[in-house]
């Protein structure tokens, strides 16, 4: 790791390793083409390029594919010096966020095992799954996007940041990023409805927000699914189908997949015939706990 001091700020350079086989391309296709993430994120020239808040503070990081390794050289940027422990939940944050450590071995394997499902595992060979930057930011999107377009669910997110005013300025572009829970709390009921222009979104996301203060995002990572998932229906706002967005897309909790219109469709496209509840679990069921990894892969590469 280097760091660098300047009368504009501080940089660091550190290596981000990836458990092979690891590909950064399909990352940065899928983050380009995720709409939740329009114009948050820069994937210009290999280069990824977002902001972040950790411990408080606000970092930009650039990060590309090291040539010929498993590996993604990241460099972090600051208005000040970056603490030791800043730079490892930032390290932590977006290892989680573009699932470096994601072993794809036992889920590659049970892919072998399935003939329709081969061309998807080709094209997308060394594809890690690509999370919500955090999961704070997704159970956010989750209360924002239930029943409406997703430019106004975009709208609404945007002016959240933007009130809170995590700025960075990265290769000529402004990245903002997503307040803590601790900025978001800050805000009352009435300024979050004054912020979104939608009463009841802003009573979730007011609940919500503090409701996950008191939350151990490292328990929801890995505890119990069955008690993760209930602390997640606890939380105003949100309902089965945003417990599940949120167990896979935001903490990757891999060992279920729900039924939904959009994963109907993947299958159907893939395996070439509708399929029931019943088909689909036996389907899913191959894939064990990875089946989360086999949804995520028929709805981006199916």
């Amino acid at each position: 790791m280097t760091t660098a001091e300047s009368a504009s700020g501080c940089s660091m350079s550190v290596r981000l390793p990836a458990r092979e086989p690891f590909d950064f391309r399909p990352s940065l296709a899928f983050i380009g083409a995720f709409p939740a993430m329009t114009g948050q994120q820069g994937i210009e020239g290999g280069v990824l390029t977002l902001a972040l808040r950790e411990n408080g503070s606000t970092l930009g990081a650039r990060l590309r594919a090291v040539p010929g390794e498993p590996a993604l050289d990241c460099w972090l940027t600051a208005a000040g010096p970056i603490a030791p422990d800043t730079v490892t939940a930032a390290v932590d944050r977006l290892d989680f966020h573009l699932g470096l450590s994601d072993d794809l071995t036992e889920f590659y394997r049970l892919a072998d095992q399935d003939a329709p499902f081969a061309h998807v595992r080709e094209r997308l060979h060394g594809y890690h799954q690509v999370k919500f930057p955090s999961p704070l930011e997704l159970l956010c999107w989750a209360i924002l996007c239930q029943r409406v377009p997703l430019p106004v669910a975009r709208s609404m997110k945007q002016a959240l940041v933007e009130a809170v005013g995590n700025r960075v300025e990265l290769d000529g572009a402004v990245r903002w990023a997503f307040p803590d829970a601790e900025q978001l709390a800050a805000f009352d009921e009435a300024e979050l409805h004054r912020l979104i222009g939608n009463q009841r979104k802003a009573a979730y996301l007011h609940g919500a927000v503090r409701r996950w203060l008191d939350l151990d995002e490292g328990f929801l990572r890995t505890g119990p699914y069955e008690e993760v998932r209930e602390e997640l229906l606890a939380l105003p706002g949100i309902g089965p189908w945003s417990a599940s967005f949120l167990l896979i897309r935001g903490l990757g909790r891999m060992e279920h997949l729900a039924l939904d219109k959009e994963m109907s469709r993947a299958v159907e496209r893939v395996y070439g015939r509708p399929v029931d509840e019943d088909a689909f679990r036996r389907l899913a069921g191959h894939y064990g706990r990875w089946q989360g990894y086999w949804g995520h892969y028929l709805r981006v590469g199916g």
